[in-house]
């Protein structure tokens, strides 16, 4: 489907998903953050105030057609801590520490915040499971997108061979350059698939993130997936990127839900 523009917002969405699946990757575009956030930002502890931050959250569940009290985020810290929910998060509660969240619920919106990192959306049509995943270099050499499928077979049922996947907007490899840490690990984690996804140009080194992911949900048995192909350091109109923008930047909103 590609770009959606509504009510001032421009989102992305996937032609792998069925109307059932109510999904978006939100652009930086109509929001009311102030520069360097402008102007759709999602993140917090970013030195944007938590006013902005609400109304702009406030207008992409607008957007979709989703309360704002359905929201299930969590705290991500680059792990491979999948949580299950069969509710919403209180807003005025905590947040729980993970990077892939997963519910069954309807009333249940999904959401993550992004800069680079890769979104990965998952839906199962036989069992009703939706999931998004938040995988940036130490989460795709932790496995956490792996480990959100086996989740979903163990806990849900569900068959990977049904699981429709997408790779959202993220750091490109013509972009992402990694140093000696990232370089081992990818050896080390992926082995002979390493050299695929370690590509050398000009005396550096890029990591291919969004194909070590697809690797991932191959290995567990995924074979539906749609990639955006959409690099976020190439484009900072669109979307906010750490690396593009040196690290004075905000963060993309990605949400996921099951139609009620």
């Amino acid at each position: 489907m590609g770009f959606v523009r509504q009510n001032g917002l421009v989102y992305y969405q996937f032609d792998i998903f069925p109307p059932a699946v109510v999904h978006g990757v939100f652009t930086r575009l109509g929001g009311v953050s102030p520069v360097p956030w402008a102007s759709l930002n999602l993140g917090g502890n970013l030195g944007d105030t938590r006013e902005n931050i609400i109304e702009n959250r406030r207008r992409i569940f607008e957007v979709v057609n989703r309360k704002v009290e359905t929201i299930f985020d969590v705290w991500q810290v680059h792990s491979d801590i999948v949580v299950c929910t069969d509710q919403p998060r209180p807003l005025d509660t905590p947040h729980s520490r993970a990077d892939a969240i997963l519910t069954q619920n309807p009333n249940v919106t999904l959401f993550m915040r992004f800069a680079d990192c890769v979104p990965i959306f998952l839906y199962d049509p036989e069992n009703n499971v939706v999931g998004l995943v938040h995988a940036g270099w130490k989460g795709t050499l932790a496995a956490v997108t792996y480990k959100a499928i086996e989740v979903m077979r163990t806990k849900y049922g569900s068959v990977p061979s049904n699981i429709l996947a997408a790779i959202g907007p993220s750091i490109g490899p013509d972009h992402y350059v990694v140093g000696p840490e990232v370089i081992e690990g990818v050896k080390q984690t992926f082995q002979e698939d390493s050299e695929a996804l370690l590509i050398q140009r000009n005396g550096r080194t890029y990591f291919d993130l969004w194909q070590a992911n697809t690797l991932w949900l191959s290995k567990a048995g995924v074979a539906q997936v749609e990639i955006a192909g959409l690099c976020t350091a190439c484009d900072t109109h669109h979307w906010y990127s750490h690396r593009g923008e040196a690290g004075r930047t905000g963060r993309f909103g990605a949400l996921i839900a099951l139609n009620s």
